[in-house]
């Protein structure tokens, strides 16, 4: 039978191993979450840069096809 210092001792490692385990669990979530978002925003501007460059387009297009009435 352990005596009560061994007992604690037992216990405290338990403790820490599971934290430890915990935490890391939770980080990997959270990296994962982190880089989703990273992806989401990063495919969003793309989209914005596309869409900001077909607008040139178009205005450019509208320029060739429409001479100045002056």
């Amino acid at each position: 039978m352990p005596g009560p210092l061994e007992s604690r001792k037992d216990l405290v490692q338990e403790v820490v191993e599971s934290g430890a385990t915990h935490v890391g669990r939770i980080a990997t979530i959270l990296t994962g979450a982190v880089r989703d978002v990273t992806r989401e925003v990063g495919s969003w501007t793309t989209d914005l840069f596309e869409m900001r460059e077909a607008t040139k387009r178009a205005r450019a297009d509208q320029d060739v096809d429409e001479p100045d009435a002056s």
